[in-house]
Order: structure tokens, then sequence, then C-alpha cells
């Protein structure tokens, strides 16, 4: 959600987003499309798992109550008709979120299109993947584990304190990516057992000191702990930075600067590093 620029107005409106499932996909599209704007703030409601006419009912008078745009994916016949006739009766826009991208796949495969509600959330083999991975990600935060458990991970993230490595760790798990982390702690050793490591990709994350005192500054501030000591200083901060820094650096490992990067972007650079790792051992030689 974009914040309006300083001395203008934001502009608010109800977007009411309605799926016959969790609602996440719906939502992530209705988050992406409503960023594009400068100024503009969705009010969301969410309807999830609507799989009746009696719910349906419900959600067109939720819709009446306040007035806005219909975003849906809505995959049995009869409750999209329903809800399209109700919002022509409402006079309010209602948009297929799907349909442009199912069609043009549809008429690209040749393929029929499946009418089984929650397709995506089936109980199968990638589903397993994930929770193991988030289950390993768990277990090896923060540097849990043994190095000998850390050679089954996909990534290992090695960084100072209060660089995203956790929150990173846990998205790529969600994607079926077993990721550790292992902090780097001023006058401890500095990533050495992570040199023997043979399978995993380790990267390092680094972020301006600026921002890494902000960050710990808040943390600090959260625990209502005392703030005069070098996990702050700005000096003893920069300098961490720089040996860290220099540490990936002699050990060829590729760095990810998280100073300007959502979790979400620090996710998709690492996914892509594994990827070109990947293609590199594919390419015969």
């Amino acid at each position: 959600m974009t914040p309006p620029r300083p001395g203008r107005l934001a502009t608010y409106f109800h977007v009411h987003l309605v799926s016959d499932s969790t609602g996440e996909t719906l939502n992530a599209m209705a988050k992406a499309v409503t960023a594009r704007f400068d100024g503009i703030i969705p009010i969301e409601h969410i309807y999830a798992l609507v799989r009746s006419s009696r719910q349906m009912e419900r959600v067109l008078e939720e819709v009446a109550n306040a007035p806005g745009v219909v975003l849906h994916t809505l995959v049995d016949a009869e409750l999209r008709a329903q809800l399209e006739e109700g919002c022509r009766r409402l006079d309010m826009p209602q948009i297929a979120a799907l349909d442009p991208l199912v069609g043009a796949l549809s008429r690209y495969l040749g393929a029929a299109l499946s009418t089984r509600v929650g397709a995506q959330h089936a109980l199968d083999h990638d589903y397993f993947n994930r929770i193991s991975a988030l289950d390993f990600a768990m277990a090896h935060d923060d540097g849990q584990g043994t190095t000998e458990q850390l050679e089954q991970a996909d990534v290992v993230l090695t960084g100072v304190s209060r660089t995203s490595k956790t929150p990173t760790c846990i998205y790529l798990a969600h994607r079926g990516i077993r990721a550790a982390n292992v902090p780097l702690v001023p006058g401890q050793e500095d990533g050495e057992r992570l040199t023997t490591l043979k399978r995993p990709l380790v990267v390092g994350l680094t972020v301006s000191p600026d921002r890494l005192v902000q960050i710990r500054r808040n943390r600090l501030e959260g625990l209502n702990a005392d703030r005069a000591s070098a996990y702050v200083d700005h000096d003893a901060v920069r300098d961490e930075t720089i040996r860290a820094r220099r540490a990936f650096e002699r050990r060829g490992w590729p760095v990810i600067d998280v100073t300007r990067r959502s979790v979400e972007e620090t996710a998709a650079a690492v996914v892509n590093l594994l990827q070109e790792r990947r293609g590199r051992a594919e390419t015969p030689r």
C-alpha cells in the first residue's frame, strides 16, 4: 500500500475479495494492483471459503452496505452467476481476477479447466515438501544445528544481527526451499564452520550501517532494553558490517544488500542465485 505524497489527501475505496478457497491468491493480487496507484488506499473486505448460496447472499449484503469493487476467484459456475447477478442489481463492478490468465493458458495448452475448488491447496507432494522445509527452517534458525545438519540445507544465510535472515528463511520455506541461517557475532568466529559445507549455497546478507542502527534501536525500544551499547553504536556497527562483508568476499560467497529490499525481494534474489548455481551445475563441460 503506497502512502500518499505529502500534501495530498489519500483516496480510500472499498474492495471486496470473494474466494471459494483461502483467499490468499486474491489478496496478493489486490495488493499488487493497488500498490501501482499513488495515494490510493483500499479498505479490504475478505470473504474466504464461500461455497454455498447462503454464504453468497451474506457477501452481497456486505457489498451493498459498503459499495466498491468486487474481485473474485470463484470456480463454481452457480456461485459465479449469483455474484454477477447480485453485482448487476447493485450496479457494482465485479472482476473475475484469474479469468484472463486462465483463458490464455487454456487456449495455449488446449486443455480443459479443472472445476475442483481449492485445487492449489491440495495435500500433494509439494505441500508436504513446504511443510518439511518450514520445519527445517525453524529447527536451524539463528545458528542452531550441527554442521552435518546444515549440510542438508539448500541455502544457508549468514550476516550480522537484524539483517532479515529469519523471515527470509521462512519465506523461502513456503516455496519448498530448505533454508538455515547462521549469525555473525562480533568477537566470535566469522562463519568459519560454513566454509566446510559442500551442498548448500551460502549467501551473505548485508545492510547499510545507518539502516542497521535504526532497526536495532527499534528492536531495543520494543524490548524496553538499554540502548547505550555497541549493538547500536554507529562506529561499532559500521566496523561490524565491514568485517562481515570482508568475510563474505574472502570466501567467495554471493552477497545481497537488504538495505532497500523487502523480505520478498531478498528471497527472490536468493532463488535467482540458486537457479544460477543449478544452471552452472547442469551445463556440460
